[in-house]
């Protein structure tokens, strides 16, 4: 699993130091996160990267087969989503992500749940009260590893409420990460593929 730079509270310069730094020790992929505007344009200078929101990745690793679904509640939680995207793209896995599915419009989810079948593991992406994760985990047999965000109105308490009700879920079974860490819910799923691949000759599930 290759370290994360997280970028956001330090200087311009310490991001491309490091970042300049670990691109010439290595040839694994390496992963930025919570990068600023300015820190972005300067990294960017680095060379050939993958960009989406505030998340870089370099060198990512050849994809292997393993295949993981991010599900959002809403286009707010792109950044999040993004983030998770990314990272588990770095490590070489397929990443499918599917917004606007939260339960304001559950029709909308229960159109995309036949297209769930081919992931070996899902993210569901919330804020608000985080309901997608519950209603999400009753309908699907995949691990499932739950983000809430800092997205919604005041009694949201800037993703409080979305993760207390993910955790307090009366579906079984769910793992929750913290609020809006998308690059953790991707490492959660990296060692859930990363066990599939172990046991399960590439391409034969």
């Amino acid at each position: 699993m290759p370290e994360a730079i997280f970028c956001g509270p330090k200087t311009v310069d310490q991001c491309v130091s490091i970042t300049a730094e670990m691109l010439a020790s290595s040839e694994d992929a390496v992963i930025a996160t919570r990068v600023t505007t300015e820190q972005g344009l300067e990294l960017a200078e680095l060379g050939p990267t993958l960009v989406a929101s505030n998340t870089m990745v370099w060198n990512p690793r050849p994809v292997t087969g393993r295949r993981a679904t991010i599900l959002a509640g809403g286009t707010s939680d792109l950044p999040v989503v993004d983030e998770c995207r990314l990272t588990l793209t770095a490590m070489g896995h397929s990443v499918t992500a599917i917004t606007d599915v939260g339960v304001a419009g559950l029709h909308r989810l229960l159109e995309v749940i036949d297209d769930l079948d081919d992931a070996e593991v899902l993210v569901a992406v919330a804020g608000m009260e985080g309901a997608l994760a519950t209603v999400l985990a009753g309908l699907v047999t995949q691990p499932l590893i739950a983000v809430p965000t800092s997205v919604g109105y005041g009694s949201a308490f800037e993703g409080q409420t979305a993760m207390a009700s993910m955790m307090a879920s009366c579906a079984p079974g769910i793992a929750v990460v913290g609020i809006d860490n998308g690059y953790g819910a991707a490492c959660a799923a990296h060692r859930i593929l990363a066990m599939f691949a172990r046991h399960t000759p590439r391409g034969d599930n």
